[in-house]
């Protein structure tokens, strides 16, 4: 528990010493409006600042958040269950940390306990909060299986998200309706072939 609290109190000093005022953070909107050749003075954009900036708090809500601490509330009264829990389809919203392009996508979370289960809105809590940060796929893949081995330490753990890019799709090369798929498979699920087809057959 006292490593936790130092952690927590380090990101919150360093936040404190370099997070820009809310009026700085609006000042650059309005800097990037004239950059894009609008005035950002006219009626249609006067309140545009305050609003980009209360959007990205709640874009970016996930940093404030410990993936960790959420699975931390686990029950060992589940009569010897030892077979494979998967949530599916969990819906998320994220912004690539390369265009600040959303990312829109599904996740789909399984893993096989090892004397211990979590509540299954913790495992979508999970997601959210890896989502609600600048990402990229495959970082954010790996980040919610390792968070979910860390805390409940299972037998195994697999994640595949099923995602689409705004950075590919509404920019850039503009391919629309094309997904990117990412897997990460830890424990039983890499070690045996057997229990990895199991799970994909499930997100199937």
């Amino acid at each position: 528990m006292t490593n936790k609290l130092i952690k927590v109190s380090e990101a919150e000093a360093v936040r404190a010493v370099t997070a820009p005022t809310r009026e700085e953070a609006e000042a650059a909107v309005r800097t990037l409006l004239r950059w894009a050749g609008d005035d950002p003075a006219r009626d249609g954009l006067i309140e545009t600042p305050k609003r980009v900036v209360k959007a990205f708090q709640e874009y970016f809500r996930g940093y404030q958040d410990d993936p960790e601490a959420i699975l931390q509330k686990t029950f060992e009264e589940t009569e010897g269950y030892d077979e494979m829990i998967v949530l599916r389809g969990i819906r998320f919203e994220s912004h690539c940390e390369h265009h600040l392009a959303p990312i829109i996508g599904r996740a789909w979370v399984g893993y096989i306990p090892n004397g211990r289960v979590v509540g299954i809105s913790k495992l979508a809590r999970v997601v959210e909060v890896y989502a609600k940060r600048l990402q990229i796929q495959e970082k954010m893949t790996a980040q919610i299986a390792n968070a979910i081995e860390t805390a409940l330490k299972p037998q195994g753990v697999a994640v595949v998200i099923k995602a689409e890019h705004h950075c590919m799709t509404t920019r850039g090369i503009h391919k629309p309706g094309t997904d990117m798929v990412t897997s990460r498979m830890l424990g039983i699920f890499r070690d045996r072939a057997i229990t990895r087809q199991e799970f994909l057959s499930m997100i199937d």
